[in-house]
């Protein structure tokens, strides 16, 4: 249906930024919500941020909420997680997800990517 596509993880130290780029393709590329999550190492995946297909409703999570922007570029079929003032518990695997609905939760989305190591040093 949907592949994604990840990009743009690093290692970066405490208070510097990355922006992550989920690239879609497929019958529908570009007409569904996006999620953002992350997952730790032994944690549970976690949702971060999401935005409709439109690109006019975004939600986020309260531990990023005034340090990350998700933003969709239509023409492209892209989605990007800008996160600014980064803090070592941000590091994780961050995945991005299409699904149908907007929502917070993994599974209201049907398709994911294979995920992007972010990692920042203190």
């Amino acid at each position: 249906q949907v592949q994604l596509v990840e990009s743009g993880g690093g290692l970066v130290q405490a208070g510097g930024s990355l922006r992550l780029s989920c690239a879609a393709s497929g019958r529908s590329s570009s007409n569904f919500h996006t999620g953002w999550f992350r997952q730790a190492p032994g944690k549970e995946r976690e949702f971060v941020a999401a935005i409709t297909w439109s690109g006019g409703t975004t939600s986020y999570a309260d531990s990023v909420k005034g340090r990350f922007t998700i933003a969709r570029d239509m023409a492209k079929n892209t989605v990007y997680l800008q996160m600014n003032s980064l803090k070592p518990e941000d590091t994780a695997v961050y995945y991005c997800a299409a699904g149908g609905f907007f929502q917070s939760t993994p599974g209201a989305y049907h398709s994911w990517g294979h995920g992007t190591q972010v990692t920042v040093s203190s």
